[in-house]
């Protein structure tokens, strides 16, 4: 016999299931206090990151926004008791020393398994607090003028990144920082050089990190308000968050930049000559020179002191018959050069508008063979050499184009570091005329 149930019993049953989900879709749903509090300067982006915040929240439906603008709703909001409610903060824009209630009490929140996320001026916040300055990960230093760059995209994995391509250009006040250290972080979006002077280096634009049990996430980006309003920055934005509330996956372990070579050049016989993490196996030319050279972010690179000089860096180990494989970057208007055995200098140089090659052009035996077409790329851009030298017979290619042809090197080309052009020597580069970067130098030994 089939039962019949009341129809009124239907539509109870019904209702009562629709509210167990809205219960259960409202409980799921992260909660997130935005803090726009300043002691500093103000930025006029605040209020368009309050609403583009409130924004993401609506669409996505994932979380919802809360806010702290005044001292006084800081001192309600933001007590050890009180942030138990959220499963994240946000720090938008904020400056100086803020008038948290317990500034311990608010990092221990974050290491119990909460979320952190900066937007750019949070850096600029507790410059007296270095717990806080250590749980972020950086502090402002310094800015220069407004300047586009080309972001250089680190994580293609996290969420906080995925959609952006390999890089990408903005127009935004860039951040110097102190205080920061690769080895604590998980670099997100970065530059490598200088976003004004071009000069090669490590320049932080985003990361994450662990913090206990926490979720931390900064990003410098976003000083205006046209690129606060950018469809990818508010990606940008929402990734960030949905990572920090445990939303989405997304590593955040500190990556090593040791080199690894890959297996076809294992097999062919190469190993690195510079690590990726620091200068060992190298020496400076002159030990009391000026310290110039660092590893930076799998970069080795030269730092010329304005009005000064930097020092050459010299292999601990010599080579005779070899190849040799590098990248490396000069910005405008700069020099240096790359010595096989010490004595044959590979000219480094921004060739500026050139149209012909000569005996000092980029990719020249310097001063003794001109290549034999113009292959340099410009300044500020990484250019790729692959050298051999066997005898007194030398071949290059940049930018995988054949310039020097097994031509005769019976000389040194001055500079050098002796005139024993027949025996074995190091490889050196010059670090006294100017700033210059390097990266993936391996090297081959030949019978």
């Amino acid at each position: 016999m089939k039962t019949e149930f009341p129809k009124n019993l239907v539509r109870l049953a019904a209702c009562l299931t629709g509210v167990a989900l809205l219960m259960s879709a409202s409980a799921a749903q992260k909660q997130v206090l935005v803090v726009s509090v300043t002691k500093g300067f103000r930025h006029d982006v605040i209020p368009t990151v309050d609403k583009v915040l409130a924004e993401l929240a609506q669409q996505s439906g994932k979380f919802s926004v809360d806010y702290v603008k005044t001292d006084q709703e800081m001192a309600e909001k933001m007590t050890r008791a009180a942030l138990d409610k959220y499963d994240a903060v946000v720090f938008n824009n904020t400056t100086g020393d803020l008038p948290l209630p317990d500034k311990q009490g608010f990092l221990d929140w974050i290491k119990s398994g909460k979320g952190f996320v900066g937007f750019h001026a949070a850096t600029d916040t507790f410059a007296g607090f270095p717990e806080y300055i250590d749980m972020i990960g950086g502090q402002f230093q310094t800015h220069h003028e407004q300047v586009e760059v080309e972001v250089i995209v680190e994580d293609a994995s996290h969420p906080s990144t995925r959609h952006f391509p390999k890089t990408f250009r903005a127009m935004d006040e860039i951040y110097l920082l102190k205080n920061f250290n690769r080895s604590k972080v998980h670099g997100l979006l970065t530059l490598d050089k200088h976003p004004n002077f071009g000069t090669p280096g490590d320049y932080p634009i985003a990361w994450c990190k662990e913090y206990g049990q926490g979720r931390v996430l900064y990003t410098s980006l976003g000083h205006r308000k046209d690129v606060a309003e950018r469809p990818d920055i508010k990606q940008h934005y929402l990734g960030a968050i949905l990572w920090a509330v445990g939303l989405e996956p997304g590593d955040a372990k500190p990556v090593s930049k040791r080199v690894k070579l890959s297996e076809s050049e294992l097999r062919e016989g190469f190993k690195p000559l510079f690590n990726g993490e620091d200068l060992t196996g190298w020496h400076y030319r002159n030990p009391n020179g000026t310290k110039s050279w660092s590893a930076q972010n799998g970069m080795l690179v030269n730092q010329v002191p304005k009005d000064g000089h930097g020092t050459d860096l010299v292999t601990d180990a010599k080579f005779m018959n070899f190849t040799v494989r590098f990248e490396y970057m000069v910005p405008k208007n700069s020099n240096s050069g790359f010595y096989l055995r010490g004595r044959h200098e590979i000219q480094i140089l921004d060739d500026g508008d050139a149209k012909e090659p000569s005996r000092t052009s980029n990719g020249s035996i310097y001063n003794l063979i001109a290549p034999s077409k113009m292959a340099s790329r410009k300044a500020g851009q990484w250019q790729e050499v692959e050298a051999t030298i066997i005898g007194n017979k030398v071949t290059v290619i940049l930018n995988g184009e054949k310039i020097i042809d097994n031509a005769t090197v019976d000389r040194p080309t001055g500079g050098q570091l002796d005139d024993r052009v027949n025996e074995p020597g190091s490889i050196f580069l010059q670090g006294d005329h100017g700033n210059v970067a390097f990266r993936n130098i391996r090297i081959k030994e030949l019978p």
